[in-house]
């Protein structure tokens, strides 16, 4: 059994003409995508884990920013009765 090594295949490589090269390179492209298909997907538990353990900064965050919010809007309606 022939051990493949990079510069084995380099010599294979040599040796093709033009349309085993193109047939070479259509399947080092499918090698590509099946690599990048079968690449494990989140798992949406963890996903939920990490919302649970945000979510009450982020409701705290919020209300303080709704309160800034409301403060600015009211001094704008401040500044709006004022005749410039």
């Amino acid at each position: 059994m022939t051990v493949i090594t990079k510069e084995y295949l380099k010599q294979e490589l040599d040796q093709f003409n033009d349309q085993q090269l193109k047939q070479v390179a259509d399947f080092i492209a499918f090698i590509k995508f099946q690599t990048r298909c079968s690449q494990p997907t989140a798992d949406i538990s963890q996903f939920a884990n990490l919302y649970q353990e945000f979510a009450q900064e982020d409701r705290e965050l919020a209300e303080v920013g709704i309160s800034e919010y409301a403060e600015l809007l009211s001094s704008e309606d401040k500044n709006e009765s004022r005749p410039w």
